[in-house]
């Protein structure tokens, strides 16, 4: 096969765009020519690293690309999409996809703000991303890359080719705080630990389900509605800060509970925390009809080592925020390999170059930001159910 050539950009220089950057050169179905990087701040530091160009607007960026890297701070995910969806560019976002970032005051407090105006101005928000990718020759490639883990894609096979009812899906993603300075703040995030971290195992839910009903009806199963409670334990006044837990946090939750019902009557229960220690906790588990599988996402034990010494795996890097490398650790032979960074990437090189159909779309992102407000409802009304709008 000829290789088709995509010339691609990057927005944003902070830690999505570094693993980007990486996954793009392990792109095997198309050639790459990475033409730059446009940022607010970092983007000098950045390209000079990589040796790539620096671009001083989105809009000059967008005249040399097919496709660009959406890695900016999720408040801006809307606006750079759109910009690329009108000049008929594919667009790759990183997740969440949208959300409802405050009402522009300085001193925004999304602890208190009305929970039902946040959601429907993000729903606005994902009705104007969808209708400027349906008016485009470009897609919306949602990177969500918990779809494209190696473990649930092998499960996606096994329901296919099983008929599986998945009955619960049972999903968390943790661990001891975010190193993003913003990341405190509702008006830069869009919400807490239940947005930041929930996305990702509900999102995984949301895929599975919608395989299930594909492969047995021809009909994708959706979310119905949605019961959940959020927390911030690390903000309680009683709580005790041994420094081993990130707690300057300013107006979002640090513990989350979301409980699906689909449309089939099943369920998915996800969990997100910023309280656990010990590494990156990510974790989904199906209880079908035939089967039952456990996804160990993060950590896998693929490997363990046990280290008597601390200064001994100085240079050595084990797993993303282990805390210390003393005693038994998980080390991850090929970390984002596990975790579908790669994959992911690939794929959406495939549909660039190659029209495939992506498993990852602007849907199930909709979908996904559309419980998660509807949750953040629910968690203002002490667990009361809510509906979920679908797209």
């Amino acid at each position: 096969m000829n290789k088709k050539t995509v010339r691609a950009g990057i927005v944003g220089a902070g830690f999505s765009a570094s693993f980007h950057f990486e996954a793009i050169h392990k792109v095997h179905s198309t050639n790459v020519e990475i033409k730059g990087v446009h940022a607010l701040e970092g983007a000098a530091a950045y390209a000079q690293k990589r040796d790539i160009a620096v671009y001083d607007s989105l809009e000059r960026l967008l005249d040399d690309v097919d496709v660009i890297h959406c890695c900016a701070t999720a408040s801006a995910h809307e606006p750079i999409a759109i910009a690329a969806l009108q000049r008929n560019k594919y667009v790759i976002v990183e997740k969440p996809l949208t959300g409802f970032f405050g009402d522009g005051s300085e001193d925004f407090n999304g602890e208190v703000f009305p929970k039902e105006t946040a959601r429907e101005k993000a729903l606005a928000s994902i009705e104007r991303m969808l209708q400027a990718e349906k008016k485009s020759k470009g897609r919306i490639l949602y990177a969500e890359n918990w779809i494209y883990a190696p473990s649930i894609q092998k499960e996606r096979e096994i329901i296919e080719k099983t008929g599986a009812q998945v009955l619960w899906i049972h999903a968390e993603e943790a661990h001891s705080g975010s190193h993003a300075r913003t990341y405190a703040y509702w008006k830069y995030s869009g919400g807490g630990v239940m947005i930041g971290k929930g996305c990702h195992p509900l999102t995984a839910a949301l895929y599975l389900k919608r395989v299930e009903g594909k492969a047995r009806t021809g009909r994708p199963i959706r979310p119905q509605t949605v019961t959940a409670r959020i927390h911030a334990l690390t903000r309680m006044p009683g709580f005790r800060d041994e420094g081993h837990i990130r707690s300057n946090y300013f107006d979002i939750d640090d513990f989350s509970v979301m409980h699906v019902v689909f449309d089939d009557g099943t369920l998915a229960t996800i969990f997100a925390s910023d309280i656990i220690l010990g590494g990156i906790h990510n974790w989904l588990e199906v209880a079908a009809n035939n089967h039952r599988t456990l996804c160990n996402i993060n950590p896998s034990t693929a490997m363990q080592t046990y280290n008597p010494v601390e200064a001994n795996f100085q240079d050595i890097y084990v797993v993303e925020k282990i805390g210390t490398k003393q005693g038994w650790t998980c080390p991850s032979p090929d970390e984002d390999w596990f975790t579908g960074y790669p994959q992911e990437i690939e794929a959406f090189y495939r549909t660039v170059a190659y029209g495939e159909p992506v498993e990852s779309d602007s849907g199930i992102a909709a979908d996904c930001i559309s419980t998660i407000y509807s949750a953040y409802v629910s968690a203002e009304r002490n667990g009361a159910e809510v509906p979920i709008k679908t797209f």
